[in-house]
């Protein structure tokens, strides 16, 4: 059985940092494609960033010098630092996985606001 659980969502303030963790179980995580998307109300679900096997990484622009993805394949778990938050990156956020097919976390709440 496939599991993603996703932690570290909050409320922070602008301008402050939170760190999402998504640990996976079920699949070979070493090889998996991992994303972080989010979904705001009344919005499209977005990739926000993503990391390849290989560690390569790439970000939507919004997101660029303020977040980092990484992920420890030891812990089969995939992590989102969050620096320098905006009100816009409300949202929930849901961790994925792609090896042979897509997977998905519950999501959780991040809301940065003052």
């Amino acid at each position: 059985q496939v599991q993603l659980v996703e932690s570290g969502g909050g409320l922070v303030q602008p301008g402050g940092s939170l760190t999402l963790s998504c640990a996976a179980s079920g699949i070979n995580f070493s090889i998996a494609f991992m994303g972080w998307y989010r979904q705001a109300p009344g919005k499209q679900r977005e990739l926000v960033a993503s990391i390849t096997r290989g560690g390569t990484t790439n970000y939507i622009e919004s997101v660029k010098g303020r977040f980092t993805i990484s992920r420890d394949n030891a812990k089969s778990t995939v992590y989102l630092q969050m620096n320098s938050m905006k009100p816009e990156d409300t949202a929930v956020y849901y961790c994925n996985a792609a090896v042979l097919r897509s997977y998905w976390g519950q999501g959780t709440q991040v809301t940065v606001s003052s």
